[in-house]
């Protein structure tokens, strides 16, 4: 019985072993990581997107109960805030909290409009936080 329990060998990785394991881990990850990167940035657009609708959704809700548009200098805080001396007309707030964009910057808001001389340009300045811009750096609107 005790040359039983003398030959009973134990075993472990070699480091070669546990070397190669973690190459093929690297490769891996070299090419899965770069395709997570261009969904982020899809995803912050998508956010964008809804959430420029739901502000546009709010502004129409504070339009038919004020008979206006906030004006640029009252902004989107009037969906939050009744305008001074009009709480009486006001039934809000429109929307439970005024959010940042995906990129950390406020959304803009101007009434009347470029966009929409009629009504009013709703819009993220996107990942360059500037108006304009091109591909990610693109503003995000209404229009």
């Amino acid at each position: 019985m005790k040359k039983l329990l003398l030959q009973k060998k134990t075993r472990a990785f070699t480091l070669i072993e546990m070397m190669v394991v973690v190459v093929i881990i690297g490769i891996l990850a070299a090419f899965i990581i770069p395709q997570f990167t261009g969904a982020t940035y899809d995803a912050k657009v998508s956010t964008a997107k809804s959430n420029v609708a739901e502000l546009e959704s709010a502004l129409e809700r504070f339009y038919i109960h004020m008979d206006r548009h906030p004006t640029t200098e009252e902004g989107l805080k009037a969906l939050v805030e009744p305008p001074a001396g009009e709480e009486n007309k006001w039934r809000g707030p429109y929307i439970k909290l005024l959010r940042p964009d995906p990129w950390g910057n406020p959304y803009q808001y101007r009434n009347p409009g470029n966009h929409h001389t009629s009504s009013f340009d709703l819009w993220s300045r996107g990942a360059d936080g500037a108006d304009g811009g091109q591909g990610e750096g693109a503003d995000l609107g209404n229009w």
